[in-house]
């Protein structure tokens, strides 16, 4: 292995400090996967009582999952170059103290501030917490870890949904102020259980170059594209959203040159690859919007509480959680397209069909059925999304394939959080009064089922390639690699050769 660990004994999963290793990584991975779901239950709360309008909660959103996208390759980076356990307890203090001053925040511009501050954090600790088990295990255990906590991870975004709304019933802040216990917990015991790894092969300079551009892009076209729902792409917006474009094509220029790229564009080279992450794409953009309108729907304009709202969307977690791994295993046997090309059709009929939830919505009648639909329909999709995109790249860049996939997820959800709303005529004070929000929920249903049809018909053009049969890999000589469903939290595991050239 290219591991090296202060201690070298690789960890059992049946001892005890197994057990602690496999607790530290999932309550890690569990702090920055659930306050990228929980914060959408309680953003109706936070908009009456910080006085926000449409666009600030936007940026609630947003500003979290703008770093963490611009960030989360170079998390990675640093916890092989520095230390994973390091780089992790790093992204885990600051992940508390932006939380903190989140719980704290006397204002939605201090709020936006802290979430893009939190979203650092996660993006330092959120690369950490599997590259952490994989490096500490033994061979024979690693897999069982891997899968122990997947299904851990699973079970807490489940109940996620249901203690945010509970806690937002009693006070907002407290959907922050939570992860301060818990993040003392974790640097206590991380401190203690944990041991130290790096990979002693990781050469070259870190592509700072390449990130600052990626997060200036990212961000002036976010804020662009936010502000341009209020006031149109006039003056200083059109700038704004001119000055993303350029520092992001010169994101492309820088990495094509670099020597050790953030994202190596030979991968794009493989059409593949291309093809599957422009399908997700596609329909990772309607999935973060339909999960912060929805809640808001229901609270706004059907009346319901955030417990009751945040509840609304746990189908979809069981669901993959329950099948997501026949579903890959469906892919395995003939092939991705057609379960790519069927999941954002029966997603986009969810979609369609959630566009009808309105006043006095029932939940058995007009949200569950809707519901499981899109919810068949994204299980149908998701794993072998993900096996396409490994597939696609030769073992030694399956790692940086992965997080690639993973970013383009999150800036996937980023950016349609920002244009779709605005595209609908949601802005302002809109989310609060019912009939305005219920008009452009729907349009925004329209809208979102239209980019899973594209995401459906560009899977059945381009997604040719059968998987291929997976190798048993060396116990010893392989790396584990993780996709995450960034807006529903459910995870699903692939194995794979060492990655030496991460």
């Amino acid at each position: 292995m290219t591991d090296s660990a202060s201690d070298p004994a690789p960890l059992r999963l049946g001892t005890a400090r197994g057990r602690w290793v496999l607790a530290t990584t999932v309550l890690g991975s569990g702090l920055a996967m659930l306050d990228s779901t929980v914060v959408n239950v309680a953003l109706g709360r936070i908009g009456e009582d910080l006085d926000a309008g449409f666009s600030g909660l936007q940026w609630t959103v947003n500003a979290y999952t703008l770093s963490l996208a611009a960030l989360i390759l170079l998390g990675g980076s640093l916890g092989d170059r520095f230390g994973r356990r390091r780089i992790f307890l790093i992204g885990v203090v600051w992940f508390a103290v932006a939380s903190l001053l989140c719980g704290l925040a006397p204002d939605i511009q201090v709020l936006i501030a802290a979430r893009g501050l939190q979203g650092v954090g996660g993006a330092l600790l959120t690369p950490g917490s599997l590259a952490i088990i994989a490096a500490s295990f033994h061979g024979e255990d690693r897999s069982a870890a891997v899968g122990a906590w997947s299904g851990l991870s699973g079970i807490a975004a489940a109940i996620g949904p249901l203690v945010g709304g509970w806690l937002v019933e009693i006070n907002w802040r407290l959907v922050f102020l939570i992860n301060v216990p818990v993040a003392v917990l974790i640097v206590i015991v991380a401190a203690r259980h944990v041991p130290e790894s790096r990979d002693p092969d990781a050469a070259g300079r870190l592509d700072l170059t390449g990130t600052v551009l990626a997060a200036t892009g990212l961000g002036a076209l976010t804020f662009g594209l936010t502000r341009a729902g209020e006031v149109g792409f006039v003056g200083s917006v059109a700038v704004t959203v001119a000055a993303g474009v350029v520092s992001l094509v010169a994101f492309v220029v820088v990495e094509a040159r670099s020597a050790h790229p953030l994202v190596p564009l030979g991968l794009f080279r493989n059409p593949q690859f291309s093809a599957a992450n422009a399908v997700t794409l596609l329909v990772y953009a309607p999935l973060g919007v339909i999960f912060v309108l929805l809640v808001l729907q229901l609270q706004v304009v059907s009346g319901w509480s955030p417990l009751a709202a945040g509840s609304a969307l746990l189908p979809v977690t069981v669901v993959m959680l329950l099948f997501s791994s026949r579903a890959g295993a469906l892919a395995q046997r003939i092939g991705p397209r057609l379960p790519m090309t069927l999941g954002p059709l029966l997603a986009a009929g969810g979609a369609l069909w959630m566009g009808r939830i309105g006043p006095e919505a029932a939940y058995a009648v007009d949200v569950l059925p809707p519901v499981l639909l899109f919810a068949i329909g994204l299980t149908l999709l998701v794993s072998p999304l993900t096996a396409t995109v490994l597939d696609a790249a030769d073992d030694r860049h399956v790692g940086i394939a992965s997080g690639v996939n993973n970013a383009v997820a999150r800036t996937a959800g980023l950016l349609a959080v920002a244009v779709v709303p605005a595209a609908v005529g949601i802005a302002g004070d809109d989310y609060t009064n019912p009939q305005t929000f219920d008009d452009g929920y729907g349009a925004a249903m329209l809208l979102n089922a239209g980019l899973l049809i594209l995401g459906a018909v560009l899977a059945a053009v381009f997604v040719r390639r059968p998987l291929a049969a997976e190798p048993e890999p060396d116990p010893e000589e392989h790396r584990v690699h993780i996709e995450t469903c960034a807006h529903c939290g459910v995870t699903g595991t692939q194995l794979h050769p060492a990655d030496h050239d991460r």
